[in-house]
């Protein structure tokens, strides 16, 4: 057995070598999508707007920090399923600011820029001057255009959070997570084209080549249709569809517009219902939160890399 002093030595050596997990040093100045954003300390009651912003938040163990949530898309999937029901409900549409105070929040975190209007949750600077900090999704972006998405984009927002709630432990953690299950991801080599279909019935309104469906598309090694638009989603036409005939047909899964109300329409519609992959029933399908940068985007990457590997289908 060594002498106590040697063994209390070896105590002092182990500390000073074990590593340092960073922490935040506040106040914290940010700039998000062109707006100053100021924090005295972590938040510590959060309004989420958006599936998005309240899913970064359970993945990163902040159920806790979260006050109320609005505008949620559809259930959390598991392991946020329990936390996330258990959240307060400020509204199933976008919350008014009146409601969004009385939450008496500190942080609001919108998963769409527009979130913030003066007939929405607020106007950011009218926020900010009630001692309400906010942030937007900056994939979300729309006053000032952000570059095309990529996963580092996506882990950049998460790493952001992390610095924001003093938890980048957690951060880092879920970062390296996501990088070892994206890079699972092997691109299919068949040289097959997509549409990504997210919703719309005269009109179909799509995936287009900066966005979140590009981003997961390019992952997948499937070309889409509408990737020269420079945009994260567009308008489009059911005959410029049917021009380009895509192999695939990425249909997001909504509560208000499901998978299968969009196959039903894709096979009755006389303009679409030769299309290859309609006749062939070639779709890949995923929930609408997941569709929109986040950390669902490498999950759904994942799970439709499967759905892609059991289609029989010849370019």
């Amino acid at each position: 057995m060594r002498p106590l002093p040697q063994l209390l030595g070896l105590a002092v050596l182990a500390l000073f070598q074990a590593p340092v997990m960073a922490q935040t040093s506040y106040p914290l100045m940010l700039d998000n999508c062109g707006v100053e954003v100021m924090l005295d300390a972590a938040p510590q009651r959060v309004v989420t707007i958006k599936s998005t912003a309240t899913e970064m938040l359970l993945a990163l163990g902040l159920e806790g920090r979260i006050v109320g949530v609005g505008f949620q898309d559809g259930p959390a999937p598991e392991p946020w399923t329990a936390a996330a029901a258990a959240l307060p409900i400020l509204s199933d549409k976008l919350p008014s600011q009146e409601v969004v105070l009385e939450a008496e929040p500190d942080f609001v975190y919108g998963g769409w820029e527009s979130n913030f209007a003066a007939d929405g949750a607020g106007e950011r600077a009218t926020l900010a001057t009630l001692g309400v900090a906010t942030y937007v999704s900056p994939a979300a972006c729309r006053s000032i255009k952000p570059a095309k998405l990529t996963f580092n984009e996506v882990f950049a927002e998460i790493d952001e959070m992390g610095t924001i709630f003093d938890a980048t432990p957690a951060a880092e953690a879920l970062i390296a997570e996501q990088r070892a299950a994206l890079a699972t991801v092997t691109p299919d080599t068949r040289g097959l084209t997509a549409l990504w279909y997210s919703s719309g019935t005269k009109a179909p309104y799509v995936g287009a080549g900066s966005g979140a469906p590009q981003m997961m598309l390019e992952a997948l090694g499937l070309e889409n249709i509408m990737a020269e638009v420079d945009e994260g989603w567009v308008a489009a036409s059911w005959e410029a569809v049917v021009d380009a005939n895509p192999d695939v047909i990425v249909l997001v899964d909504a509560v208000w517009n499901s998978a299968d109300q969009k196959k039903k329409l894709l096979a009755e519609n006389p303009i679409t219902s030769q299309l290859d992959a309609v006749v062939n029933q070639r779709y890949l399908i995923l929930p609408f939160p997941a569709s929109e940068a986040g950390v669902r985007n490498v999950g759904a990457t994942v799970d439709m890399a499967a759905q892609l590997s059991g289609l029989s289908v010849t370019p």
